[in-house]
């Protein structure tokens, strides 16, 4: 049977160790992810240890990154294989988890912060317009415009004055918004959050909400942890060698 030690493969073999079908190992050499293959006479596709090693670290870094950014790192592999350009595509996916981590860190702060903020027990005396809102916030009148343009906090209109009136439930959002402002979240990061905190109508809702974010940047992590040392294998030498002749 071929395998590693034949240092011959077939598209299967390769398919079975990385975990892949025979059509995406075929998609993965179509997208430059894996080295171009040799043939046999007969048009059989030959693969060698490269090409595993090949799809190994590309399974890992889309695990972490996605296929688009693991594709374009596996191809800078094979194109620049003993420059840094590879270290430092790695290095920017390694810096992009960190930021999520401290906004994260930032988010679990705020969410301390609000976990005194009335959500079930809302009254419609309760309603504000925004010079009360601002007022009882500590922030401008266009900062509350600013979050409604950016659908963070979009209020109801007064249907006597066309002006901003916001709910219970639209208060309750505003002050969420303003302790996760003040904790540091973003407003590009906070478009994605505010749905999640706006379905969260407990505390508890919110804090799993936050687990379930924790877990995915832990298992994005052990992913480019794995793919470093896949990358590793795919540049050290041995594995940079042409791969085998074809064999009858």
């Amino acid at each position: 049977m071929s395998g590693l030690k034949s240092g011959v493969m077939r598209t299967i073999d390769v398919a079975r160790r990385a975990g892949y079908s025979v059509q995406q190992i075929r998609n993965l050499e179509r997208d430059g992810v894996l080295p171009p293959t040799t043939r046999t006479a007969s048009g059989y596709r030959v693969y060698g240890e490269r090409h595993l090693r090949s799809a190994l670290a590309y399974r890992a870094l889309a695990a972490g990154v996605g296929p688009v950014e693991a594709k374009e790192i596996v191809r800078a592999a094979h194109r620049f294989p003993v420059s840094g350009a590879v270290l430092a595509l790695l290095d920017a996916a390694h810096a992009r988890l960190d930021t999520e981590r401290r906004g994260l860190r930032r988010a679990e702060e705020a969410a301390r912060a609000i976990s005194a903020e009335p959500i079930d027990d809302v009254r419609a005396s309760d309603s504000m317009h925004v010079s009360e809102l601002a007022a009882a916030l500590g922030v401008r009148p266009s900062t509350l415009r600013h979050w409604d343009a950016e659908g963070l906090v979009v209020p109801d209109r007064d249907p006597a004055r066309g002006t901003r009136c916001y709910t219970p439930a639209q208060v309750r959002d505003a002050r969420i918004v303003h302790q996760l402002r003040r904790a540091g979240y973003r407003i590009a990061p906070l478009r994605a959050l505010v749905p999640e905190l706006r379905r969260a109508r407990r505390t508890e809702e919110l804090a799993a909400a936050l687990a379930a974010r924790d877990a995915d940047l832990a298992a994005r992590s052990r992913a480019l942890l794995d793919a470093a040392a896949a990358l590793g294998a795919l540049l050290s030498p041995t594995a940079r060698g042409r791969p085998p002749a074809d064999t009858p």
